[in-house]
């Protein structure tokens, strides 16, 4: 792949800075539990160096560490690539159908949006991952992809080596009694003996590090089908959150209109290739992008602007039906949603039955928004802001203003 052709360039050591962070501490801490531990337990008890078949196993495992480590470091510090400071359309009219950010005091291109992490417009912003401590984006979106696919295939390695190397050590050494089952943590016997005796130590450690690697190979492992399911119809997180949106605001108008995504090709083999390329530098600038027929440059901007004048589709009311205690991975809410947790720093909302969300957006089993604090639905009440997992709520139904608004008027709108 044309990604490992790249080189990391460092703008400034600051940086490294990126790393003194608890997400980018964690990942590199389980890459270097598991990839340790695998190489220890293969070389020393289950598949020696002096073998053929150990020496190409001992030569995959290094390949999968320094796979992974440059798709890491690669999305960490090239980054997603930011709209310029100040940037504006060439064609000043364009300006219309464009957002202003104030903070960058410049105009958000097409696919671009504010990150209050970064303090930047990232381009084509996915989401703001903590474990790299960045952005996902225009620039970096093919090495996190490949980071998310890559880890789980070297963990899943890597807990072979482990389950082998248990299995090998303990089988000859388990004795069964009528009552009680006596393991003997002396050396494996095979020729020639192990430098290293499998003790209590190495048979614990092995079985930490086995279950880091299953843990990573289902969490991340699901992360990696959400990025390419997206992928393959060309969009990010956040544009198929848009995309939701506008089905609803069409729906609940009775518009007679159908929304078309516009950066959908139409071929999966062309979106995926919008990201991955031989060169490993992604295709266009990041502010322009090609749209399909019958759509225009600013087709989704357009949307996004029609959205922000609909309050009602902004900001989608929900009532509790369901308490929720604020877990990270709530266990009691289903399988599905305690593995899909969302990956970021920001907070999970205590819910209680009866209580009303104002949701902006979400995922396809959770939810982001804010928690009215009165009875008012007035702009600028006081909020809690936070994710919560969506089958905890349910759609109120409309406000009494729009139900009652006549039926031209809400196709007008």
């Amino acid at each position: 792949m044309g990604t490992f052709c790249s080189v990391i360039k460092f703008e400034n050591l600051q940086e490294l800075k990126r790393l003194c962070h608890w997400g980018p501490i964690i990942a590199l801490g389980v890459i270097a539990i598991c990839s340790t531990m695998a190489m220890i337990d293969s070389v020393l008890w289950y598949w020696p160096l002096h073998t053929t078949g150990g020496s190409v196993n001992f030569i995959m495992l290094i390949n999968w560490t320094v796979m992974i480590l440059y798709n890491y470091f690669n999305a960490m510090f090239v980054g997603p690539g930011f709209v310029p400071l100040g940037w504006k359309p060439e064609n000043s009219q364009d300006s219309m159908y464009l957002q202003y950010c104030q903070v960058c005091q410049a105009y958000k291109a097409p696919r671009s949006h504010h990150c209050r992490k970064c303090n930047r417009c990232v381009l084509k912003m996915d989401h703001h991952c903590p474990w790299i401590n960045n952005c996902c984006g225009y620039q970096n979106h093919a090495s996190f992809t490949l980071f998310l696919l890559l880890a789980p295939l070297g963990c899943i390695h890597a807990a072979f080596i482990f389950v082998m190397t248990m299995y090998t050590q303990l089988y000859n050494r388990l004795s069964f009694g009528w009552n009680t089952v006596k393991i003997d943590m002396s050396a494996a016997r095979r020729d020639p003996l192990p430098i290293i005796p499998f003790g209590l130590a190495a048979f614990a450690a092995t079985l930490f590090a086995l279950g880091l690697a299953l843990g990573t190979t289902i969490a991340v492992g699901m992360l990696f089908f959400i990025q390419i399911k997206i992928i393959l119809r060309n969009q990010t997180s956040i544009e198929s959150w848009i995309e939701e949106k506008a089905k609803d605001r069409i729906q609940y108008y009775q518009l007679d209109e159908v929304f078309v995504f516009p950066y959908d090709t139409g071929s999966r083999w062309k979106n995926f290739k919008q990201v991955f390329t031989w060169s490993g530098v992604p295709e266009g600038d990041g502010l322009e992008w090609p749209v399909r027929e019958g759509c225009h440059q600013y087709s989704l901007t357009i949307e996004q602007l029609k959205q922000k004048a609909d309050k009602r589709v902004r900001s989608v009311r929900y009532k509790v039906i369901e308490d929720y205690s604020g877990a990270c991975c709530p266990l009691n809410k289903g399988i599905k949603t305690f593995f899909t947790s969302p990956c970021t720093e920001e907070p999970r909302i205590r819910l209680q039955k009866g209580e009303f969300i104002l949701a902006t957006r979400g995922l396809r089993y959770w939810l982001y928004g804010d928690k009215i604090l009165d009875d008012s639905f007035i702009e600028g009440v006081s909020r809690i802001r936070g994710w919560f997992p969506r089958n905890c709520v349910e759609k109120c139904p409309c406000d009494a203003e729009t139900e009652q608004a006549p039926e031209g008027e809400k196709k007008n709108r």
